[in-house]
């Protein structure tokens, strides 16, 4: 095993054998414009206990010059992750000189070039584990420290990490700024951010505390900001938790910074939360968007709480956090903000996500059990946020709201800046509730899987609800009646079932909704007297029921009980009506991977053309300007990669001759200009007067993407190799080049190279960083009907890290379900 890749139980020891008090670290950025300039000074200076002679520190970085223990000069003994430490005392101050190095991954101290006005910025990105990247630290969340950060910086620069700056000094046009220590904290959620960033201030004030307030982004993307729209939300998130979770804000200011190349939604740091600029729309954007990113800063918010005040002991309790946050983002938009259909996004949405995951062979409980940093990284995933979430929906179901929010308080109170496990949960929980939690967190936290739900009829009439995976369930059945064309709510009916099979006396119902408010984690299934009453009216329904509906047809689409076809032809006869932009969003993507993945072969081309008329029509047919004519636009792109029987069209937008009132931003010309290119209808310059109009960030990633995608097979070769051998390639880049390499779905082009993948993996896995090898593997997996090549591969590799296999074997899982459903859709008429 490589010696970067920490386990639980190496970590546990050490920290049971050091106790950390304090951390400094003092970063030299003054260089950083220069880009002959790779790597930066790092100065560390450690002071713990220790009632071991040995440890080690952790770093990983361009080299270590030098060590001192205790006010002695020690060897230097570092094997590139590790920093080995002997003689220790009981007490002892440690200082690390090093040089730490940029980064193009968005791992570490990421370092930007803004294309636009040739100004660097800088930001980190640490979990979970990458604080070692920057200062040599002891990188396990169960080992909190008091951090003070020294950063020296280019003059202009805004300079900004968790805490405030206690001292600012400037010379010879450099500045040194010292942040205030902070409270006690893990290492992978403290945080720096340098560069002439754009501020936008503001404070909340709340009884006698009053916190400053700042949102950051790049100087060329000011106008993108929406300062006013995200900091209204700040304020509101910080009224709602303040009340729900009876503990004031505890990190003293709140900045949020909206940061380039970036890998994750956001990211937790207390005191400077860090967020993609995907957030930041150029020009045009959907109100279901801008909900989406109040979502995400209420789900960071909630971390300052679960997360950042009480932090897990180790990644096997990830969930601590992530599930909160999940819920709590939902939660608190609904609660506190005017995007009150959060809970209906998540339902038709995020679960999907949830439930797509949970059905691999390597779905794991939501309370995992993580051995090491790989996996760690990995479980970073559906089931963590969004099962969790969805189970923590169903606990607020089973103990009650109000005491679901008391045995938050009683844990913050009782835990405030140390680290917890599950077990100290359960206890504030069950103290309040008088209910049986642990068996609840058995059957729900601790075990996988998922239930499926449907109504079944009996010969003689009698109804049931049948599941498998048997668990306890308390939700709501909504009974429906159709009238003249419209569904219209006749009953709900509340229940708890665990048996595998549950009578039930429910109304004639047209529709039944089962697990109707969305209270419980399952699939549920439509009967076919349901079916035929959604794909008649299901427009009509309310936006809950219809989330609902909208995710049990995916499902079953999914899992091959609802034929592709049908499933299209519901969605071409509703989508058009439907006037939530956030369930319209998924259900497009939804019908354009249907089409992709599990119609057969011999009549994918048919739906494509199909599926691009639709898109036309519903394009062309939507209120001018509106959220939904934005919507239907960007699925006409999409679509128009796999077809190009509407490029001249597509041209037209282009050319500003598109429907009225379309907002064509520079996303949207490049994704119309890349399905140009895909489908052989635009050239490379083409590309080249697209990227002269828009010379940004973006626009330089977007055309190579565009350029990767032309249908050449030695353009897609050139591709593929420059994915797996040019490291100089930053994440966002890499990205795209793959993205050029599928383009358009043309399995004739990069056929070949399959077996050239199998070759490759596990020399990416061990030589590139894990966030930029997943993306290899992930990306590149050949989505080939042989099956065979996969299979040897794991045979082959048994010994892989388990990371890696965890990948491979995930990626053979949604292959198999693709050939799976696609060979049992009944034959196409005519």
């Amino acid at each position: 095993m490589s010696s970067a890749n920490l386990t639980r139980d190496e970590t546990a020891v050490r920290s049971a054998a050091v106790t950390l008090h304090t951390v400094r670290v003092e970063l030299d950025l003054r260089a950083a414009p220069d880009p002959e300039q790779t790597g930066f000074p790092t100065t560390t200076t450690l002071h713990f206990d220790a009632t071991a002679p040995d440890t080690w520190i952790d770093f990983i970085g361009g080299a270590v010059h030098g060590v001192t223990v205790n006010g002695e000069a020690r060897p230097v003994e570092y094997d590139g992750a590790r920093i080995a430490i002997s003689g220790l005392a009981a007490s002892n101050t440690v200082v690390i000189d090093a040089v730490g190095v940029y980064s193009r991954s968005g791992e570490g101290l990421h370092r930007f070039v803004d294309p636009v006005d040739g100004e660097t910025y800088l930001y980190t990105q640490y979990e979970p584990a990458d604080a070692r990247r920057v200062m040599a630290c002891f990188e396990q969340p169960d080992m909190k420290a008091v951090y003070t950060f020294v950063v020296h910086a280019p003059g202009g620069w805004q300079v900004l990490s968790n805490q405030s700056a206690s001292a600012v000094s400037q010379h010879d046009g450099a500045k040194t700024v010292e942040f205030a220590p902070t409270l006690p904290l893990s290492s992978y959620i403290t945080s720096v951010a340098a560069g002439p960033y754009h501020r936008v201030d503001a404070e909340w004030t709340r009884d006698d505390q009053t916190i400053a307030l700042g949102v950051l982004c790049r100087r060329s993307l000011a106008e993108f900001l929406e300062a006013d729209e995200i900091i209204e939300v700040t304020k509101q998130g910080l009224d709602f938790f303040t009340d729900a979770f009876a503990f004031p804000y505890p990190w003293g200011k709140y900045d949020q910074i909206f940061v380039p190349e970036y890998n994750l939604g956001a990211m937790e740091n207390p005191g400077l939360v860090t967020f993609t600029e995907a957030y930041l729309s150029r020009g045009a954007a959907t109100d279901a968007q801008r909900g989406a990113r109040a979502n995400t800063i209420l789900h960071e918010m909630a971390h300052m709480w679960f997360g950042d005040l009480v932090t897990m002991r180790w990644w096997d309790d990830l969930w601590l956090k992530e599930s909160f946050a999940d819920y709590m983002g939902s939660h608190a938009s609904s609660a506190a903000t005017r995007y009150t259909d959060a809970w209906v996004r998540f339902a038709a949405n995020r679960k999907a996500w949830a439930y797509q995951q949970d059905q691999l062979p390597t779905t794991h409980p939501i309370v995992a059990d993580i051995t090491d940093l790989e996996a760690a990284k990995l479980n970073f995933d559906g089931i963590t946020y969004a099962k969790g979430a969805s189970v923590l929906k169903q606990l607020v179901a089973f103990v009650g709201e109000e005491n679901f929010f008391e045995g938050a308080r009683r844990y913050f109170a009782a835990h405030a800046y140390g680290n917890t496990a599950l077990e100290d949960l359960l206890v504030e929980l069950e103290a309040v509730s008088g209910r049986d939690v642990r068996a609840w967190s058995r059957a729900w936290l601790e075990t996988s899987g998922m239930s499926t739900i449907a109504l079944e009829t009996a010969a003689d009439g009698g109804r049931m609800l049948v599941q498998t995976d048997p668990r306890l369930h308390r939700l709501r059945v909504g009974l429906y009646g159709l009238t003249d064309g419209a569904l219209s709510l006749r009953e709900k009916v509340e229940l708890d079932i665990a048996s595998a099979r549950t009578p039930v006396d429910f109304a004639d119902a047209d529709l039944v909704v089962i697990n109707d408010d969305d209270l419980t984690y399952a699939k549920a299934r439509l009967d076919e007297r349901s079916l035929d009453a959604v794909e008649q009216a299901l427009s009509t329904l309310e936006p809950l029921p219809r989330a609902l509906v909208w995710s049990s047809l995916w499902n079953a689409a999914r899992d091959g009980e609802l034929p592709a076809a049908r499933y299209l032809a519901i969605v071409g006869a509703h989508a058009p009506a439907e006037q939530n932009i956030g369930l319209l969003t998924g259900v497009l993507a939804n019908a354009s991977y249907a089409i992709g993945h599990y119609v057969p072969d011999d009549e994918r081309a048919a739906h494509r053309a199909t599926w691009l008329e639709r898109t036309w029509a519903a394009l062309t047919d939507a209120a001018p300007g509106s959220d939904a004519q934005l919507s239907w636009a960007r699925a006409f792109a999409a679509a128009s990669a796999f077809d190009a029987s509407r490029a001249t069209d597509v041209r037209a937008i282009l050319d500003g001759r598109g429907p009225d009132g379309l907002r064509v931003d520079p996303d949207l010309r490049w994704a119309l200009l890349t399905a140009l290119t895909t489908v052989g209808e635009a050239s490379g310059d083409d590309v080249a007067a697209e990227l002269a109009r828009d010379d940004t960030a973006s626009g330089r990633t977007a055309a190579l993407r565009a350029l990767a995608s032309r249908p050449v097979q030695e353009v897609r070769l050139v591709a593929w190799h420059r994915a797996w051998e040019d490291e100089e390639l930053s994440n966002d880049h890499l990205s795209a080049t793959i993205d050029g390499v599928r383009a358009g779905g043309r399995r004739d082009l990069i056929g070949a190279l399959d077996e050239g993948y199998f070759e490759r993996v596990a020399g990416a896995w061990q030589d590139r960083s894990i966030e930029i090898a997943r993306r290899l593997v992930v990306g590149l997996f050949p989505a080939s009907p042989d099956l065979d090549l996969v299979d040897g591969w794991l045979a082959a590799n048994d010994s892989a890290p388990a990371a890696l296999r965890r990948l491979i074997v995930e990626q053979r899982d949604h292959l198999a379900r693709d050939l799976r459903v696609r060979a049992d859709q009944p034959q196409r008429e005519g």
